[in-house]
């Protein structure tokens, strides 16, 4: 497993159902290492930061094995930073991921906090209205994560996996959970006690609460 392409994006004005806005989802290969901060990789632009970059989004990362499904899928070459990841992986399957596992790609490492929720902007890029359904079922989401140690990635870099030895969510079934949320208390805590993004962190905390005050 390694690292195929580091993309980055330079803001672009988009028009999306009438209104203008700005993106950074057309990120592009860069030949360079690249460095890698707690806030993402150096030189890359997030425009919309109520949903993307922050820590716990810092890197977005997408795999070759689903880059693979798609091209079949769409009948179409894809192209590494198409659907707007910092990282494209070999040999990467993005489904079989859990929260908490780690990345280890020479001295940065990276852990898995979130999956990819797909957006009018996602769908605006591919040039299909119906984009945002045939991502969800494909259920291929990708992975976002944390920046634990920061250092440089160019490609070509080695990649290896630590998985996360404590009970964790799948990024599988926490993309799945995006679109049909959970609502016992049960199944809150068990997504509290995992190490996932503060986004949605928040969400499930603010709906215990509203459970436990009912």
């Amino acid at each position: 497993m390694k690292v195929l392409s580091v993309n980055i994006a330079q803001v672009r004005d988009v028009v999306i159902a009438g209104k203008a806005k700005k993106t950074g989802i057309y990120k592009e290969p860069v030949s360079r290492p690249v460095t890698v901060t707690k806030e993402g990789l150096k030189g890359d632009n997030i425009c919309n930061h109520k949903y993307h970059g922050g820590v716990d989004q810092a890197v977005y990362i997408y795999g070759s094995i689903d880059y693979d499904w798609w091209q079949k899928s769409l009948n179409r070459e894809i192209v590494p930073g198409t659907f707007g990841e910092n990282l494209t992986i070999s040999n990467l399957e993005s489904s079989t991921f859990s929260v908490g596992d780690r990345l280890l790609i020479d001295e940065v490492i990276l852990e898995v906090s979130a999956p990819r929720a797909p957006c009018s902007t996602f769908a605006n890029k591919m040039a299909d209205p119906t984009f945002v359904k045939k991502f969800k079922n494909a259920e291929r989401p990708g992975l976002y994560c944390r920046v634990i140690r920061e250092g440089f990635i160019s490609a070509g870099d080695q990649v290896t996996i630590k998985k996360y030895a404590d009970p964790t969510i799948s990024i599988l079934e926490m993309f799945r959970e995006e679109f049909d949320p959970v609502g016992t208390e049960e199944e809150l805590r068990r997504y509290l006690a995992a190490p996932i993004a503060i986004r949605d962190r928040i969400k499930k905390e603010e709906r215990l609460n509203k459970l436990l005050a009912d």
